[in-house]
């Protein structure tokens, strides 16, 4: 009895370490360098229109520099002008503001996203490269900073009454009345009744911009006004999340795709025919594999642009990452091993990031059947608690990378980002 005893603790203690470790390495493909370009050779064909980047977590500094590092490319190999983040609205606007005009500087400008994700060293550095890339280059060849997401409520409040001040100066004095309770920092102390009042002056306030159109835009300009009406988009936006919270998630990712077309029908006004987008893996991904149960923003830009949608995936194979515990809201530093079949494909390779098309790993069988099967690829977000390692289903999406993504970068050890708070 002792004995089966000792058997059995032991056979757990082994069954936890798997689940702690991840599933095992799989087999590498031989040869698969062959199938792999660095970042900088990256090729986009002619004919898209948005390319999505993925990042497989927010807390990993490689990740957070492909932002930089892939447009960089794109910017100068692909005429794409246009860099949009998952990320506010109105606060991205505080950085396009930034990188045309110079106005404070590249760390002012990253904190007006309000998102704790962002304000690292990598970010700070993409901005500020935006902004000398401006200051040497002629109008027609300068970047724009977009956020396309509507979690925050401050700058596009500001914009909205910004606005009004021009066009208006009796509705800005009563929308700013009526709008006093809404803020950042208060925002979640809002009541039902609260949000529904809020909810209809931003109703009003669209009406009111969509029935005076023709004289706003006199005093004004086209651009100014339909900004203003997209702020209002965007505060209605948030206004419904907390409206309608058990339906948060597949609101957010109709909400981010809605706001990406309005970006990338503006900028095509302008000129502008290739918008880069980067967010999260679960954003960008054309399947919506996760198990929510909810439709993903690069599921419905498929169905918006078929072909002239062009996803990038990212994964790792080792990685220390920083995230956020939901139960004490600090952030911590984890360690994960992760596996599945086309990252083990590529273990052997010896560059630590590199880029995989899959029009081009489809020249080998192997990896054609690789990327072609069901696999758990990594989709971490800004919460992680230690036992989530002990199921892949709390770290990964399952998803065929072929169906997902049109092409993977691959991170094999990734380093932990440092949050500047």
């Amino acid at each position: 009895m002792q004995f089966f005893k000792k058997y059995s603790l032991l056979a757990l203690a082994i069954s936890l370490f798997v689940l702690l470790s991840g599933c095992g390495a799989g087999k590498a493909v031989e040869g698969a360098d062959q199938y792999i370009t660095t970042i900088e050779q990256i090729d986009i064909p002619d004919d898209i229109k948005v390319i999505g980047l993925g990042e497989a977590t927010h807390g990993n500094i490689e990740f957070q520099e492909l932002k930089k590092d892939v447009f960089e490319v794109l910017v100068k190999n692909e005429n794409v002008r246009v860099f949009v983040l998952e990320g506010d609205f109105g606060g991205g606007q505080q950085i396009n503001q930034f990188i045309l005009n110079g106005a404070g500087t590249a760390k002012e400008a990253v904190n007006a996203l309000d998102y704790g994700i962002y304000k690292t060293e990598q970010m700070i550095e993409l901005v500020q490269w935006m902004h000398d890339y401006n200051a040497t280059v002629s109008e027609d060849r300068k970047i724009y900073f977009y956020g396309n997401d509507m979690q925050r409520y401050d700058y596009s409040k500001k914009g909205v009454l910004d606005y009004y001040k021009v066009v208006n100066e009796d509705a800005f004095k009563k929308y700013a009345l009526q709008l006093e309770p809404v803020s950042n920092d208060k925002m979640h102390e809002l009541t039902t009744e609260q949000l529904k009042e809020i909810d209809e002056t931003i109703e009003n306030i669209l009406s009111d911009l969509q029935t005076n159109e023709g004289n706003y835009v006199e005093q004004s300009s086209t651009e100014a006004y339909l900004f203003a009406l997209q702020y209002a988009q965007i505060m209605k936006q948030r206004t419904q999340l907390f409206l309608n919270e058990g339906d948060y998630t597949k609101l957010r990712d109709q909400y981010l795709a809605d706001n990406l077309q309005w970006i990338v029908e503006f900028e095509a006004e302008r000129g502008h025919d290739k918008v880069f987008m980067t967010g999260h893996n679960g954003h960008i991904e054309k399947t919506s594999a996760s198990l929510a149960g909810y439709k993903s923003m690069g599921n419905y830009l498929d169905d918006l642009y078929g072909e002239e949608y062009f996803a990038i995936g990212t994964d790792f194979i080792s990685s220390e990452f920083q995230a956020k515990n939901g139960g004490s809201g600090e952030r911590q530093i984890h360690t994960l091993e992760n596996h599945n079949d086309l990252v083990d494909a590529f273990s052997e390779v010896e560059s630590n990031v590199f880029y995989v098309d899959f029009a081009k790993a489809r020249k080998s069988d192997e990896l054609s059947d690789i990327i072609s099967r069901e696999q758990k690829m990594a989709n971490i977000g800004d919460d992680f608690r230690w036992w989530y390692k002990t199921l892949k289903k709390f770290y990964t999406i399952e998803m065929t990378p072929s169906k997902a993504y049109d092409s993977v970068i691959i991170v094999k050890a990734a380093t932990p980002t440092n949050v500047i708070e």
